[in-house]
């Protein structure tokens, strides 16, 4: 009889990676998991909380957050899962007399989705700002599958002096949200090689 050794679990290598970058906070995207779960990874030190789809949907999506240990312990309440796109957390961590610190985890429809999909996904989002007290410090990650270009002109304050491409129309969405609650990319803020600056490219142009 042939011992066969079990595939390691996707939470286990990415709560490695993790650990070896030094990340106490990960946003995750396309977790694809079932409803509302928790997974400890004892080994690595983190705790995944995670929101899905039910197990009678198609499960293309999802969304979760992986913690540290040691600020699970911080935490306002268990991160809310407020669908399969969007999960947020309190950190109990006075930065100041009154700031703390929210973390709203985002996964955004791509290009390909029905508008409907996208208009859904930005009002669950507004929602979700306009509920955070403004002494708060916000931080907004994801993946949002969008471009928003270069102009930092006619974006000041929002997009920075190092953007690439041009902006398309899931880009200008994400650009009038971030007008409205006084957010800024900041991933559009340092000079990175180009490679660095995007996430994925067309399997047939490589643009």
């Amino acid at each position: 009889m042939t011992k066969t050794r079990r595939p390691e679990r996707r939470t286990a290598f990415v709560a490695r990676e993790l650990g070896r970058y030094g990340v106490d906070i990960a946003a995750l995207s396309e977790t694809r998991d079932p409803g509302t779960c928790q997974l400890i990874e004892s080994d690595c030190g983190y705790i995944f909380f995670l929101s899905g789809r039910s197990n009678e949907e198609r499960r293309e999506v999802g969304v979760g957050f992986a913690i540290k240990n040691h600020l699970v312990g911080k935490l306002d309440r268990i991160p809310d899962g407020v669908n399969d796109r969007l999960m947020t957390l309190k950190l109990q961590l006075q930065l100041s007399k009154k700031t703390f610190p929210t973390i709203i985890s985002a996964y955004t429809p791509t290009m390909t989705n029905p508008e409907e999909t996208k208009d859904k996904f930005y009002e669950d989002l507004e929602a979700i700002l306009s509920s955070v007290p403004q002494t708060d410090n916000l931080l907004l990650l994801g993946d949002f599958n969008v471009r928003v270009g270069k102009d930092h002109q006619a974006w000041s304050g929002i997009i920075g002096h190092h953007g690439i491409g041009k902006c398309n129309s899931n880009g200008l969405l994400l650009l009038r949200t971030c007008a409205t609650y006084g957010l800024t990319l900041t991933n559009t803020m340092f000079r990175l090689p180009t490679r660095n600056k995007t996430s994925w490219r067309r399997p047939r142009s490589k643009h």
